[in-house]
């Protein structure tokens, strides 16, 4: 198959990038690990393509007690970075899980946010370490946006047509804070029949699934029992979610899995600290 005929542009700064942006009918190219295969099917037919991949975006800095991951950070960068490990152990073993090494090499970041696909492992691991994601546009300049605002529901974010996702910026581990991802698929590599992005702290915890619901979101009933050290009361509140239903996954396989990697992931973090 092959793209419906488009525009191509592939701007030298994000002034030059915003702007062709204001333009109805763009998509953005980043890593083009979704959007290319969409497009040769025909899925997707923008008007025109804004290559970003000149832009000054693939940062990853520590300063601050903040982690600043620019979107154009590729998953294979942020997976082998010694201030993700510091900062944000959580990610590495997010990105471990994320296909194979030929699309971690050009995968990005910001095109998985900016995706959000539901069985992706990145905006799961986003809301479980509260992030904020900044995004800018030509007409109102840099806006932040908390992740649990951001994610919408099934490839759907708070991203306006005009804007680019810059970065993504983490609070730097807390001590205390521990942290488990963990996913089921047919095969590695795959995407997620069920995943669980756990961050687990003194009296408190963040949650949130992927590959369960058709958005991606925290899951605060199981959090409050969570907080409360009642585990079983944590697994009985995921059997709440939204699961999406498919003839090869029922809505109730999906809930199971959950309940059993939420069981897995806390006695993981459990037999790390007691190593600790």
């Amino acid at each position: 198959m092959k793209p419906a005929r488009f525009d191509y542009a592939r701007p030298a700064t994000l002034a030059e990038a915003l702007a062709l942006l204001a333009k109805p009918d763009t998509a953005v190219l980043a890593g083009g690990q979704s959007l290319m295969p969409m497009m040769n099917l025909r899925v997707a037919r923008p008007a025109r393509l804004v290559d970003i991949n000149r832009l000054p975006l693939g940062e990853i800095a520590l300063g601050n007690g903040v982690l600043r991951i620019g979107a154009l950070a590729r998953h294979a960068a942020v997976l082998a970075s010694p201030l993700v490990a510091q900062a944000a152990p959580l990610l590495p073993q997010a990105l471990a899980q994320v296909a194979h090494a030929a699309i971690r090499n050009r995968g990005t970041l910001g095109g998985s946010l900016s995706l959000a696909d539901p069985a992706a492992e990145l905006p799961a691991c986003m809301l479980a370490l509260d992030a904020t994601l900044v995004a800018a546009s030509a007409a109102r300049g840099e806006r932040r946006i908390a992740a649990s605002a951001f994610f919408h529901g099934l490839y759907s974010t708070a991203l306006e047509p005009d804007e680019l996702l810059l970065r993504a910026e983490l609070p730097a581990a807390a001590p205390g804070w521990r942290y488990a991802f963990l996913e089921l698929a047919r095969r590695h590599g795959d995407f997620a029949m069920a995943g669980l992005a756990l961050a687990l702290g003194p009296g408190a915890a963040r949650l949130a699934l992927c590959g369960v619901e058709a958005g991606q979101r925290r899951q605060p009933a199981a959090e409050a029992a969570l907080a409360a050290g009642d585990l079983p009361a944590a697994i009985a509140a995921l059997g709440t979610a939204e699961a999406m239903d498919s003839p090869d996954l029922p809505a109730a396989q999906r809930v199971h899995l959950a309940q059993v990697l939420l069981r897995r992931a806390f006695q993981q973090i459990g037999a790390a600290h007691a190593a600790a």
